[in-house]
């Protein structure tokens, strides 16, 4: 999963710094929804089996621990380049500094009818960061209430209807000039994640002997592959921003198309973890990127590249501006990992609270072992 996480990140950074190289580059976040839903969930599901209960204020200290000290230092960064300098990307940066700070980028991306402004500028990319965490304030209670009032199978049934519901609402809203409302926004974006949970939630319900897991086990490794050439071809061909032939389609029934290849590819990554798949993105430092810094090189390649192409174009440098800025991300999102991101998240972790036994009709205690990784990993 850590390996498919750097493929998704390396993906995104092309996309913004060659956007000709990658037309579909930006899949790379629809794939990181996808991890993302399954691997929370997965996790919420991993502590219900084992307390009967999900500690709501420890799961939201732990994503804030993750997600907001690194955010902060890119912010904080980006408000002194726009207060000392008078390069391009930066000059009047504060709203898209407030809005990123706030996870709201993606609001602010969904009422803009025209070409993005410069509301959003230099912290633009952090539209994703607002769709997930807006996500994780809704679905964590309800599949909370979910598991103490129904049964398992009845809570896939419900994540299942729920996955299906954003496209309908997509097919509502499409319009031409509606592409930034749906591109953006949460309700019409949450697919991407709940497949991902949905899956999380299929595995967690079946036993380690039931028939329907090993079909599932045997499928997923069968079409992991043909789903990895297909989300390739997208990314090859098809331009996801701006006005194309593809655009209908995409904005409408793609999303979730991109999902369920994305799952598939999990299912076989969480199911057939000795499987070529998983042993390619099981390389070391490929698996290393993907579980440290992911993250930071996210939250960091577009803002250095928005201030390396401001130096390039004072200096006339800007010819080695995309591997310059790919150079600098690694670099910072090392230094970030090593020095706020891990310090923060060993020292002020909560320990888990313990709660009641949950009914075993409730959700089944064949969650993987792989289910109880830690709560700081990446999503």
């Amino acid at each position: 999963m850590d390996g498919l996480r750097t493929l998704a990140v390396v993906l995104v950074m092309v996309y913004h710094l060659e956007p000709g190289l990658l037309p579909g580059g930006a899949l790379g976040v629809d794939v990181f929804f996808t991890i993302s839903g399954f691997v929370i969930t997965r996790l919420l599901l991993a502590e219900f089996a084992r307390t009967g209960n999900v500690a709501m204020r420890s799961f939201y200290w732990r994503r804030w621990l993750r997600l907001v000290p690194a955010l902060m230092i890119v912010c904080a960064v980006c408000a002194v380049l726009a207060f000392a300098t008078e390069l391009p990307g930066f000059d009047g940066a504060w709203a898209s500094i407030g809005l990123a700070a706030t996870f709201l980028v993606n609001i602010a991306r969904a009422v803009q009818p025209g070409a993005y402004g410069d509301v959003t500028g230099v912290l633009g990319h952090a539209w994703s960061l607002g769709v997930e965490e807006q996500f994780y304030l809704l679905w964590p209670p309800l599949l909370l209430l979910l598991l103490r009032r129904v049964g398992a199978r009845t809570v896939v049934l419900v994540a299942a209807v729920l996955c299906l519901l954003p496209m309908v609402w997509r097919f509502v809203l499409w319009d031409s000039t509606a592409a930034h409302r749906i591109y953006n926004g949460t309700d019409t974006r949450a697919d991407q994640l709940l497949i991902g949970a949905l899956l999380a939630l299929v595995v967690a319900r079946l036993h380690a002997d039931d028939l329907r897991l090993a079909a599932l086990r045997r499928w997923s490794g069968r079409l992991a592959w043909p789903a990895m050439a297909v989300l390739a071809l997208i990314v090859w061909q098809v331009p996801m921003t701006g006005s194309s032939a593809w655009s209908a389609p995409f904005y409408t029934v793609g999303f979730l198309l991109t999902a369920l290849l994305s799952a598939t590819v999990v299912a076989a990554l969480e199911l057939q973890p000795r499987g070529r798949l998983s042993r390619a993105l099981s390389l070391a430092p490929v698996a290393w990127v993907g579980r440290n810094l992911s993250y930071g090189l996210y939250l960091w390649h577009y803002p250095l590249g928005k201030l390396l192409s401001g130096l390039g174009m004072e200096t006339g440098l800007n010819t080695w501006h995309a591997p310059a800025t790919i150079a600098a991300s690694f670099a910072v999102a090392t230094a970030s990992y090593f020095l706020v991101e891990r310090p923060l998240t060993r020292r002020y972790k909560r320990p888990r609270t313990p709660g009641r036994k949950p009914p075993s009709t409730v959700v089944s205690t064949s969650v993987p072992a792989s289910a109880a990784v830690p709560s700081t990993v990446s999503a």
